[in-house]
């Protein structure tokens, strides 16, 4: 797995819009956030167009990634949201530009599909803050911090309190290779040649407004493909916008947890990352290492 060189000041970064459309002040503030750090920051042609629910035609957000991706001199590309959208570009893009020059891809909820795509072609990436949270948290935020951290050349190394024994953990050490990211998303990519799964990887998985018995659902199809068997730890980050169902069996939670009961490998509940302010970066595609105790999560890469 290419890992992207270490960002420098004045190298060049891009924000674009591969997916949905998004306000263009929001672009700005973020540009603004990179150009802090010292970045020559542009905005992708078509990034503040509007084409429906898309930032612009299949032709133009494809444009504006390959273009980004050709480029050997972006060092960085900057979601600027997800939505839906993703999809249409994977098959018809040229990954020979940014297998030459790796340059970090940032973004998550749509974007697990891109970041997807980039671990086949063996190239890691960013799932973290796109530029709705630089705009909306700004540059002293923590999880923009960490972004900043990671893909200036530091290491990953969260430690997080479990506030109360949290029952449905299951404590034990695991590594592997990251993978996964927004669960509708990867599961509508599964069978698919981008969703590879690696042999005692680490998943980790959230989404956002999903009902209880679709989230129920899509842990079943993980289950009946497979995936919890070669898997070595599981990460269940934010699930947020929604409301329990009382006519299922169980909350939400409960149910990912009676889904993997029969395995053994370690398991953690609320893990920062997600459609949350704290949306702590991950770098996908790399190794990792995860460690439950009752007490604390230790995830370091």
């Amino acid at each position: 797995m290419k890992r992207p060189p270490c960002l420098r000041t004045s190298d060049k970064a891009v924000i674009l819009s591969p997916a949905g459309k998004i306000d263009a002040s929001v672009v700005h503030k973020a540009a603004s956030v990179l150009e802090g750090w010292g970045l020559q920051t542009v905005v992708g042609d078509y990034a503040i167009n509007e084409n429906g629910r898309y930032s612009g035609s299949v032709y133009e957000r494809l444009s504006d990634l390959q273009k980004a991706f050709d480029d050997p001199k972006v060092k960085v590309i900057l979601c600027s949201r997800g939505g839906y959208g993703v999809v249409h570009l994977l098959s018809d893009l040229d990954f020979a530009g940014i297998r030459a020059n790796p340059k970090w891809v940032v973004g998550y909820s749509d974007i697990t599909a891109l970041h997807a795509a980039l671990q086949l072609h063996g190239i890691a990436s960013i799932h973290g803050p796109m530029a709705k949270h630089f705009s909306d948290e700004g540059a002293e935020d923590a999880s923009v911090q960490y972004t900043k951290s990671i893909i200036t050349g530091h290491p990953v190394e969260y430690h997080i309190p479990v506030t109360e024994i949290n029952v449905l953990n299951r404590s034990g050490d695991a590594a592997g290779r990251l993978f996964g990211g927004n669960l509708s998303v990867f599961c509508s990519i599964l069978g698919t040649k981008y969703a590879r799964i690696p042999r005692h990887g680490i998943l980790f998985i959230e989404d956002i407004g999903e009902a209880p018995y679709k989230t129920d659902r899509m842990i079943h199809q993980l289950k009946l493909a497979g995936v919890f068997e070669r898997i070595s730890a599981l990460i269940v980050g934010q699930f947020t916008d929604y409301e329990e169902d009382e006519q299922m069996y169980d909350t939400l939670q409960q149910s990912i947890r009676n889904a993997v009961k029969e395995y053994t490998f370690p398991l953690c509940f609320d893990f920062p990352v997600g459609h949350v302010k704290q949306n702590y970066p991950l770098v996908m595609g790399a190794p990792a290492t995860l460690t439950v105790e009752d007490d604390l999560i230790i995830f370091k890469q």
